[in-house]
């Protein structure tokens, strides 16, 4: 499976796996520049293909006091700085058709969010930005179905999409990562499996999702065994404090030794 190509990404190999990876939302352009840049240093030194993750605004909250954001164009104009200061490619998600051609401006990658990856004219408008799509699957569709999804990026002259596995709902509170469908998946498209999602425990009774931080490797090991094409991780230096989902995501301090672990586990089952 080919990684698209997307010029800054680099160190693009055959039996790699790439790395979506920053905060789950910007925050603010110091604390964006401190987490690229530490995730580069790692991500250099093995090789790894990077692109940085950083919401430009959260639409999906629990309550309406949660936290959205700092601003559509200050976030995105931080995302382009990030861009720019470490040469790396960029990815954040999009809400409304609006939001397309806005944040196609700043980033290399638009992300459909999981609830949102069936709408049409949100598809479709990320399509026609020509930049590449990003398609998380709905935590209530088969692997199968998205075929369909993929397809309407294609069907709108855009052949640049990547599927995304979050987990599937398991229960009202809980989610579950179907290994089965990575091979599925990765028959339409470049496959991520999103590590940090998956571990998310919606529908908290206090309305702030929980998650299990602690099952991360678990989680990662088991995508990288199976081949997948890239890992979708969030984290942030000060996970506790996070504007959001801190309840999932990794510390940074624990990045380097995962990573070192994940492509030792890649090179092994090369040989196989």
């Amino acid at each position: 499976m080919s990684l698209i190509n997307i010029p800054k990404l680099k160190h693009t190999q055959a039996n790699s796996f790439f790395l979506l990876c920053g905060p789950c939302a910007i925050e603010g352009e110091d604390m964006a520049l401190r987490i690229a840049e530490k995730v580069l240093t790692i991500t250099n030194k093995l090789e790894i293909p990077y692109v940085f993750k950083g919401s430009f605004k959260k639409a999906n909250r629990s309550r309406i006091d949660s936290f959205t954001g700092i601003g559509d164009e200050k976030a995105l104009k931080i995302l382009r700085k990030v861009s720019e200061t470490f040469d790396i490619p960029t990815v954040t998600d999009i809400h409304e058709v609006s939001d397309a051609e806005k944040a196609a401006q700043y980033v290399d990658v638009l992300q459909i969010p999981a609830f949102l990856v069936r709408q049409t004219d949100l598809v479709v408008a990320a399509a026609k930005t020509g930049k590449v799509v990003n398609l998380k699957k709905g935590q209530f569709m088969s692997p199968e179905a998205m075929k369909h999804a993929a397809q309407k990026v294609k069907d709108a002259g855009n052949e640049n999409v990547w599927l995304t596995d979050r987990g599937t709902m398991f229960g009202y509170q809980d989610m579950i990562v179907d290994f089965r469908g990575i091979p599925t998946m990765r028959k339409i498209a470049p496959t991520v499996l999103d590590v940090t999602h998956s571990l998310q425990q919606p529908n908290q009774t206090e309305g702030v999702t929980g998650g299990r931080p602690d099952m991360i490797e678990t989680i990662a090991r088991a995508g990288v065994v199976n081949h997948i094409d890239g890992l979708f991780i969030e984290t942030h230096f000060d996970p506790a404090n996070a504007k959001s989902d801190g309840a999932n995501m990794l510390h940074l301090n624990n990045l380097e030794s995962l990573l070192t672990n994940l492509v030792s586990i890649r090179k092994t089952i090369n040989h196989f």
